[in-house]
């Protein structure tokens, strides 16, 4: 059975950078794919409202945060990637120091 986790992040508030950070998105490294998916992350969909970011990950019972971070701190193409992602993204207000991508809370399910 696939879990879902929903995680959301802000863009720096300027047109010139949205539009170069969707660009980036229509083409990501293939090494960033591949990490993502032997990660456990089954789907993932990244959606945009002004310069917040929300994200859709559909994972599977392999699938754990602390596996994945650390196979991120490891691989050179996803440093340099998020190197490269983090000049159009910015901390959201709340965020503690390094935070990222921040988990959201589920309030409501409709059944």
């Amino acid at each position: 059975m696939l879990r879902r986790y929903c995680l959301a992040l802000d863009l720096k508030n300027d047109d010139a950078l949205i539009a170069a950070y969707e660009q980036w998105h229509t083409n990501v490294w293939p090494e960033i794919l591949d990490g993502i998916r032997a990660s456990g992350i089954e789907q993932m969909e990244i959606y945009r409202v002004g310069n917040r970011l929300f994200m859709i990950m559909e994972v599977n019972a392999r699938f754990n945060f602390e596996d994945k971070a650390k196979a991120d701190a490891v691989s050179e193409k996803v440093q340099e990637w998020e190197i490269l992602m983090w000049q159009f993204q910015q901390a959201l207000p709340f965020a503690k120091p390094g935070e990222k991508w921040i988990l959201m809370d589920n309030i409501f399910t409709l059944q």
